[in-house]
């Protein structure tokens, strides 16, 4: 049984490697593919080039032009419409001079095409409803089943009519029936019927089994594996795969209307890999541009903003993370530096010390004469310390002298009747603010010695317009003594107002005046305060 295990889990592990490596290994090749394009439009364009020179050729015939024309069509209609819908134009021109209703009826089917691509959807329908179907040859029937499918799906989309949809769905159909049963083209029109109508297994494989039969070599690879990426919608890994593929193929073909770059750049974006998204949907996006395929720009706009904005967000922090990296860098270069130059110092200091080490001996004696008079001295640091505590407590025992004096002066007034002069007395506010300047003053005394950067390290924390220092002759002001109890973990107002004997509101109205002015979060203000 233990064995059995095993076995199941090395046979899980090596699937699980095979799939990621295949997967890696298409991706690497989609970037290679992608650095390698200006090539394959290199051999594009040279291939259209030999064409035009064919045209040059003196003494052709009509249909001789004609058929050069509608190759160069061919190679123009996915890599860039305007140039094709140029040669179509030339052969409606040459069908009409035949007087060739054939040639004129296929000129039309290849120009309402172009321009269904291009957006212009009132000439395309113009075109399709002029030509007579029931006169039309039965090997155009496929072409214009195709052009009215195309035409409707194009335009369901930039209206949103979802009867266009229903139409193409319904020309789709009739392209089935005159499309002959063994050829490619019918196979992946069949495999999108089922793939549109949910029927997914069965359709699964169809295109499995087409996609085996193909190479990057043939233009319809590229479809097969996009309706692969549609089929997969809620498996990132192989969506990425098939689409992959697909863009591998439209690349390697030098086809610009294209829809797997687009589709790869949304399954990239919804994985977070937000840098492969931007690549591929900017690489989407100048392909249909020039190519002047209008619905593939719509598809691409719709979410073009979306994923350059989380890119250029992702430059943002990337760049703040870099620029912090460069003053962490300078200043770890300055400790360096620093301790470099220390090192230095400090292997002069050495040599010196060892010069010196046979005088230092000698010394001896009179370094035990300077311990004993700093001994002397501890005994006296130690009779300062004595002192100071006695001070504490005459400090202490004053003021209860002055306690018990303020009550027989208040006694005295009240044995000899002395009323008025009593309410006076307890009237006068005098003596309480005279302790209470006294305690803010031995506050600000005791405070600072604990904490002795604080007014500088809190004013770091505000705004240079707005920092707060104490006037002249002060140690502490309101605002820095409210702060520096919040420092001590006082951050009750209620018993902040009660220290300093101001109301509650005033306390809020400082506490909330001094947060407007700070450089950092004012909601982590006053934490920020409690570390200095």
């Amino acid at each position: 049984m233990k064995n059995l295990v095993m076995t199941v889990y090395l046979l899980l592990t090596g699937y699980m490697a095979f799939t990621q490596n295949t997967k890696d290994s298409v991706a690497a090749r989609l970037d290679r593919v992608l650095d390698n394009r200006p090539s394959y439009i290199a051999g594009k364009e040279q291939k259209i080039l030999t064409l035009k020179q064919m045209l040059s050729i003196s003494n052709l015939l009509p249909q001789q032009v004609y058929d050069i024309n509608n190759k160069l069509y061919n190679e123009y209609k996915k890599y860039r419409s305007d140039s094709a819908a140029f040669y179509v134009l030339k052969n409606r021109e040459i069908a009409d001079r035949l007087g060739n209703r054939k040639l004129r009826d296929k000129a039309d089917i290849q120009l309402a095409s172009l321009y269904s691509t291009a957006g212009l959807y009132i000439e395309s329908k113009n075109l399709l409803d002029n030509i007579d179907r029931s006169s039309l040859p039965a090997e155009l029937l496929p072409d214009y089943y195709q052009c009215y499918s195309e035409f409707c799906s194009h335009y369901g989309q930039s209206n949103n009519y979802t009867v266009y949809y229903h139409k193409s769905e319904l020309y789709g159909d009739s392209l089935l029936m005159v499309l002959d049963p063994q050829s490619l083209e019918y196979q992946i029109s069949r495999a999108a019927k089922l793939l549109y109508r949910r029927q997914n297994a069965e359709a699964e494989r169809s295109l499995l089994s087409l996609l085996d039969k193909t190479t990057d070599k043939n233009p319809e690879r590229a479809m097969i594996a996009y309706l692969l990426g549609r089929m997969y919608e809620g498996n990132p890994e192989l969506q990425k795969k098939y689409f992959s593929i697909s863009a591998i193929t439209d690349i390697e073909n030098s086809i610009k209307d294209n829809a797997s770059l687009q589709c790869l750049a949304l399954a990239y974006y919804k994985t977070g890999d937000i840098d492969r998204a931007f690549k591929f949907i900017e690489a989407a996006i100048n392909d249909a541009i020039f190519c002047n395929v209008r619905y593939r720009t719509l598809e691409g706009s719709s979410f073009y903003p979306i994923i350059t904005v989380a890119f250029q967000e992702k430059e943002r922090k990337q760049k703040a993370e870099l620029r912090l990296y460069l003053i962490l860098i300078s200043i770890l270069s300055v400790f360096l530096i620093g301790g470099i130059i220390y090192v230095y110092k400090q292997m002069k200091r050495l040599s010196k010390i060892r010069k010196e080490l046979y005088s230092t001996n000698q010394k001896l004696s009179k370094l035990n004469s300077d311990l004993h008079h700093a001994n002397d001295n501890l005994y006296e640091s130690n009779h300062i310390k004595e002192e100071y505590i006695a001070h504490f407590f005459d400090l202490c025992s004053a003021y209860i002298d002055k306690l018990e004096n303020y009550r027989k002066f208040l006694n005295k007034k009240a044995s000899n009747n002395q009323i008025d002069e009593l309410y006076k007395a307890l009237r006068s506010t005098g003596v309480a603010e005279n302790e209470l300047e006294e305690l803010y003053k031995n506050f600000d005394t005791i405070f600072l010695n604990l904490y002795p950067t604080f007014v500088r390290d809190f004013n770091v924390l505000l705004s240079p317009g707005g920092q707060i220092l104490p006037r002249q002759g002060e140690m502490l002001n309101t605002e820095l003594r409210i702060f520096a109890l919040i420092r001590l973990g006082i951050t009750d107002s209620v018993k902040i107002a009660g220290f300093l004997r101001y109301s509650l509101r005033t306390v809020y109205n400082y506490r909330t005046k001094v947060r407007n002015k700070a450089v950092v979060c004012r909601d982590e203000f006053e934490e920020m305060v409690k570390e200095i």
